[in-house]
């Protein structure tokens, strides 16, 4: 919210005193709700859209929508016992209308088997002790829950065949880890494909991500992994980008049919 309002607010080439001032305000209020530390309604959201010029109506409006959400998520209750990041993916996968995901290495984490996520946390560097392993396994099941949910968003998932091949906790892990993929692929809201390493290369740097649609296309998001955590991008030109590599990659994939195959193949060959 207080992104999109910053946004707003610079493309009209306003100020926060200006911006404040159609509140009667003092500017560090309007510093703070585009911080996100301080709350705002949906009727100052849309006078702020009419002061700003704004015209996407569509945009606006999902934006209130977003004001008037106050209640916590399910999420809240690991406050404190994981990082914030994952916390704020959780979130983002909540509101989200519609997933694509983009994995090189691992497995997507909603499709992780109990097991093999344990495997991943316990390799974690800097070593986690084993009840902070099995805290953000227990999240991490949570959040998985959301491709169980009948009817839910269409979730798209574009993995590399070396994320399927990596062995994170011995073979019979990584056997249990293909066999779910493949259970979870049957969904009819999940699609799975599969980059080969035939398939001459992968566009991007080779980061895990996440292309979350928002409930119009201005409020789509990218979230990628990096060492220090999730990041997090809403420009236009970011969402382009990385739309694009999921459109190549997609395209380089194997068919949902084909991706089935080579999964239970590589299943047999561990």
């Amino acid at each position: 919210m207080g992104i999109e309002l910053r946004k707003m607010r610079d493309s009209a080439g306003q100020t926060t005193a200006q911006a404040a001032a159609v509140f009667g305000l003092d500017r560090t209020k309007i510093t703070q709700v585009e911080k996100g530390h301080y709350p705002i309604t949906a009727e100052r959201v849309r006078a702020l859209a009419q002061a700003f010029g704004e015209v996407d109506s569509a945009y606006v409006e999902a934006l209130a929508s977003m004001a008037q959400e106050r209640h916590k998520g399910w999420w809240d209750e690991y406050r404190g016992f994981v990082p914030q990041g994952f916390l704020d993916i959780c979130e983002l996968e909540h509101y989200s209308m519609g997933m694509q995901s983009y994995q090189i290495s691992h497995p997507p984490g909603l499709m992780q088997s109990e097991r093999y996520c344990r495997a991943v946390f316990q390799d974690a560097e800097p070593p986690l002790t084993p009840r902070m392993v099995e805290t953000r396994v227990e999240q991490r099941m949570h959040r998985s829950q959301a491709l169980m949910i009948e009817g839910a968003h269409p979730y798209t998932a574009i993995v590399h065949e070396a994320a399927l091949r990596m062995q994170f906790g011995g073979r019979d892990v990584a056997r249990d880890q293909l066999e779910w993929m493949l259970e979870l692929s049957l969904r009819p809201h999940v699609t799975l494909r599969v980059v080969t390493f035939e398939s001459g290369g992968f566009k991007g740097s080779g980061q895990a991500l996440i292309y979350a649609k928002g409930p119009v296309p201005r409020l789509d998001t990218v979230q990628y992994d990096s060492v220090d955590g999730p990041i997090f991008l809403h420009t236009a030109e970011h969402l382009k980008t990385y739309r694009n590599i999921i459109e190549r990659m997609t395209d380089r994939s194997l068919s949902v049919e084909g991706t089935r195959d080579l999964i239970a193949k590589i299943k047999k060959e561990i």
